[in-house]
């Protein structure tokens, strides 16, 4: 049997990518060749007018950097479909907002399911309560307005830009965290970036070796890779090939340090004997524990779906509601499991793009361009909405439907790579190839 059908035998092709066995599901996808449709030049940014409360970007909190064991790590957390960012962190201060939204607006705080007030003219989305906690005492923050220069409405073509950190560029190859990890102190550990999901995604596809796990409760239990003589196949026909016979062995011992770590006592301790809650919790506990227990996993990403709402967005309730509440739930468990490790952490919720301003003839949005991004961490200077709000009167929206784009996402990338994972400007220019070239990046982000 050849390589080729062996793992067509194991169920492990997939149309356009090669999989080599690795990490706790035995996989890593090489990616796919194909073409990507040309892009569009970036619009001009609109400029900010009135509003009926007074713009206010929050008070950060002053407060003393904080340590855990000294070891900066990062976790992103990509949320799939172009989450609503303008429901999420609501500006609730501007009448504008309410007469876009007629039926799909979060209402004014103090009311029903209305939005938790955070600055006078922001508020956070009500089903978001459980990360209250952590703006109020200066570990969250958002920076609104963010987002990718280039004006793709296409899912695919945006989550490839944001991915890559090459956005209008269809060619780079590998993703921005695996380049990351090519300058990033040397580490003999294979266990340095740690995806959940069943493949590896875009963003850490590359050269790098990274250890990827299940989703779920199914994701400490063996599979056929564990298998001595499926094992023992696979080594046979990698050591044919010097690099995939060295990526087939870090995999594996990648694999055997994450079930090892999953299953020790000491983490079947710490659950206590009590159930973890349904949904993303399962997996961000799981994550969390391991990244506190094993800092040689130094980034960790996991993707959430769901949020391309067309239809019956809802407002303070339905149906974002019902996928925002184990959303904020998932990233606190994240932050509660990663114990001392947390203020060495910086987590970081991205989506490819947001949604239109004014709500369709379906009670829901469309695509749409500038979003908020989130960040959470013992050292974020939180209790602040960053970036600069270009407004949301009719002038000053891109194309007259969408939130401008005022804060590239890779000037937030940038910083957290540079003040936070510690990487020097020599290395800027392969982390974020065509920004990093002479364009500003230092944000005050962080405490």
């Amino acid at each position: 049997m050849n390589r080729r059908d062996f793992i067509r035998h194991l169920g492990l092709t997939t149309s356009g990518a090669i999989l080599i066995p690795v990490g706790l599901s035995g996989c890593v996808v090489a990616p796919p060749s194909k073409p990507l449709a040309k892009a569009k030049p970036t619009p001009p940014v609109g400029i900010a007018t009135g509003a009926d409360s007074p713009l206010s970007y929050g008070n950060p909190l002053q407060r003393p950097h904080t340590t855990g064991d000294g070891t900066p790590r990062m976790v992103v957390v990509f949320l799939r479909g172009a989450v609503d960012g303008l429901n999420v962190v609501v500006p609730h201060g501007d009448h504008n907002y309410y007469k876009a939204r007629p039926t799909i607006a979060v209402s004014r705080p103090g009311t029903q399911n209305g939005a938790l007030d955070l600055t006078g003219y922001f508020g956070l989305h009500p089903a978001l309560q459980s990360l209250l906690p952590y703006w109020e005492d200066g570990r969250l923050a958002f920076v609104h307005a963010s987002g990718s220069p280039d004006v793709s409405r296409s899912h695919f073509e945006a989550q490839d830009y944001m991915e890559t950190g090459t956005p209008g560029e269809h060619n780079t190859r590998d993703g921005w965290m695996n380049r990351m990890l090519g300058v990033m102190p040397p580490s003999q550990s294979p266990m340095q970036a740690l995806t959940l999901g069943e493949s590896v995604p875009r963003i850490l596809t590359g050269r790098a070796v990274v250890a990827n796990m299940p989703t779920g409760r199914d994701a400490t239990r063996p599979t056929l890779i564990d298998k001595p003589e499926v094992s023992q196949a696979y080594a046979a026909l990698y050591a044919q090939d010097a690099a995939l016979g060295k990526s087939y062995r870090d995999g594996i011992s990648a694999r055997k340090e994450l079930l090892a770590d999953a299953n020790s006592t000491e983490q079947k301790a710490a659950n206590n004997g009590a159930p973890l809650p349904n949904g993303l919790s399962i997996d961000t506990a799981r994550l969390g524990r391991l990244m506190q227990g094993n800092p040689d996993i130094r980034l960790g990403f996991v993707a959430v779906g769901g949020w391309d709402t067309h239809t019956n967005q809802g407002n303070g309730a339905g149906q974002l509601a019902g996928r925002l509440r184990p959303l904020a739930d998932g990233l606190a468990t994240l932050a509660r499991e990663l114990g001392p490790a947390f203020n060495d952490t910086v987590i970081v919720v991205i989506s490819e793009f947001g949604r239109t301003f004014r709500e369709n003839g379906n009670g829901g949005t469309d695509h749409g361009h500038g979003n908020a991004m989130w960040l959470l961490g013992g050292n974020v200077r939180g209790r602040t909405i960053h970036g600069y709000w270009p407004g949301i009167d009719d002038k000053s929206l891109n194309e007259g439907r969408d939130l401008a784009v005022t804060t590239d996402f890779r000037a937030v990338l940038a910083t957290l790579a540079e003040k936070h994972m510690r990487i020097g400007d020599p290395a800027m220019q392969k982390l974020f190839p065509q920004y990093a070239a002479g364009m500003p990046h230092a944000m005050n982000l962080l405490v």
